[in-house]
C-alpha cells in the first residue's frame, strides 16, 4: 500500500506540474496591422490685407501700391483699375473726380494715367504705408504727401524715368503711366500693409447682406460734372459702375468695372487751400452696400494714421465681404440716393 501510494504521489506531483506550465504558458498575440493616416496637414493661411480674401501665410508680404489715378473724360479707359483691391473716390475742381487707386494681392505690369496729388490725400494713404505713385503737383502738396510715412514715387524725378513713361495712347496730361509690377519689386524693404476693415468669411456673412435692406442700385453726386452709380448684378454677386449718364465704366479691355463693396461716406469737403479737400478726420454718416444690400452706418478716423472705421447703428464694427471695394467719399452738398428692391 505504502509502494503504491509513494507512485501515486508521483504520479499525481507530476500531472499537478504540468497542469501547472499549461497554465502559464501565454498565447502569442496577434500582430498588430500597421495604421497609415491619410490626413494631410493644410497649409497655414493668412487674410489679404485690403480685400480679406484668404491666401497662403506669407505670400502677400510686398508693400501697397497707391496711385493718383485721373478720371477725366480724355483719361478713360484707365489702366489696371478693374484689379485694385481699393478705390478711393474724391472731388476735385470743376465739380470732377479723382481717384487714389491702391494695388497691393494683384499688381498689375502697368496703371494709369496718374495725375497731380491733393491735400486730401495723405489722409488717404497714410494707413497703408507703402508707396504713393503721382506726376507732381503744388509743392505745398507735395511737401505734405513726402512728410507721411509713404514713399513719394513722381513723374519727372531721377529715381522713377524708367518707371513712368507718356502713351502715344494718350493727349498730355492724361498719359502718364506706371510700370507698377517693376516699382514694387524695387521696394521689397516696405512692409505689406496692415488690414484697414474686418471682413465676413464670405459675402452672404458680411454685415450688410444679413442686416441691411435689398438694394438695386446706388446713385451719387459728387459734383456739377461727376455723378457716378452702381447697380447691383445678382448673377456675379457684384455691384456694376457707371458714369457721364449711365453709360457703363470700362476698363481697358472693354469689361465693365464692378466692385465686391461700395462704402460711401458722407464727407465735408472745405475750399481754405484754394482746392477742393475732403476732410477725413472726424466721423459722418455711411452707407455699406454689399451683396444687394445696404446697411447704415457711421465713419470715424482719429488721426492721419488711423484707418477709417465703420459701425453700425448699435455700434457693432462693419465686416465687409471678401473682394476689391470702392470707397465713394461723396460731399455733404453732394447727394446719395438707392434704389429699394421691390418685391
Amino acid at each position: 500500500m505504502r509502494g503504491w501510494g509513494a507512485r501515486g504521489g508521483a504520479v499525481l506531483a507530476l500531472a499537478a506540474v504540468a497542469a501547472l506550465g499549461a497554465c502559464s504558458a501565454s498565447p502569442m498575440p496577434a500582430p498588430t496591422p500597421e495604421y497609415t493616416s491619410t490626413y494631410i496637414t493644410p497649409p497655414p493661411t493668412a487674410l489679404a490685407p485690403l480685400t480679406g480674401a484668404t491666401v497662403a501665410a506669407g505670400s502677400l508680404s510686398n508693400p501697397s501700391l497707391a496711385a493718383k489715378i485721373d478720371n477725366h473724360p480724355a483719361a478713360r479707359p484707365q489702366v489696371g483699375l478693374e484689379r485694385t483691391d481699393l478705390v478711393f473716390e474724391e472731388l476735385v475742381e470743376g465739380g470732377l473726380t479723382r481717384y487714389v487707386a491702391v494695388w497691393q494681392s494683384d499688381v498689375p505690369a502697368e496703371i494709369g494715367p496718374i495725375r497731380s496729388i491733393r491735400p486730401m490725400d495723405p489722409d488717404i494713404v497714410s494707413p497703408l504705408g507703402g508707396i504713393i505713385a503721382y506726376s507732381g503737383g503744388q509743392q505745398r502738396f507735395v511737401d505734405l504727401m513726402r512728410q507721411t510715412n509713404v514713399l513719394n514715387a513722381i513723374h519727372g524725378q531721377s529715381d522713377t524715368e524708367d518707371l513712368m513713361y507718356r502713351t502715344n495712347a494718350k493727349a498730355a496730361p492724361h498719359n502718364v503711366i506706371v510700370r507698377a509690377e517693376e516699382l514694387v519689386g524695387r521696394h521689397p524693404e516696405l512692409a505689406a500693409p496692415a488690414q484697414q476693415f474686418a471682413f465676413a468669411l464670405d459675402a452672404a456673412a458680411s454685415t450688410a447682406a444679413r442686416d441691411g435692406g435689398a438694394t438695386t442700385g446706388i446713385a451719387l453726386r459728387f459734383g456739377s460734372a461727376s455723378a457716378p452709380s452702381w447697380s447691383f448684378d445678382a448673377g456675379s454677386g457684384r455691384w456694376l459702375r457707371f458714369q457721364d449718364g449711365g453709360a457703363p465704366d470700362t476698363d481697358s479691355n472693354g469689361a465693365q468695372l464692378s466692385a465686391a463693396n461700395v462704402v460711401v461716406l458722407r464727407v465735408p469737403v472745405s475750399n481754405g487751400l484754394g482746392l477742393p479737400k475732403t476732410e477725413l478726420i472726424g466721423s459722418g454718416e455711411a452707407w455699406i452696400a454689399t451683396a444687394g444690400s445696404t446697411v447704415h452706418a457711421t465713419w470715424s478716423k482719429a488721426s492721419t494714421t488711423d484707418p477709417i472705421r465703420l459701425v453700425d447703428d448699435t455700434g457693432t464694427v462693419i465686416r465687409l465681404a471678401p473682394g476689391n471695394s470702392w470707397i465713394e467719399l461723396v460731399p455733404v452738398t453732394g447727394s446719395v440716393d438707392f434704389a429699394a428692391a421691390t418685391s
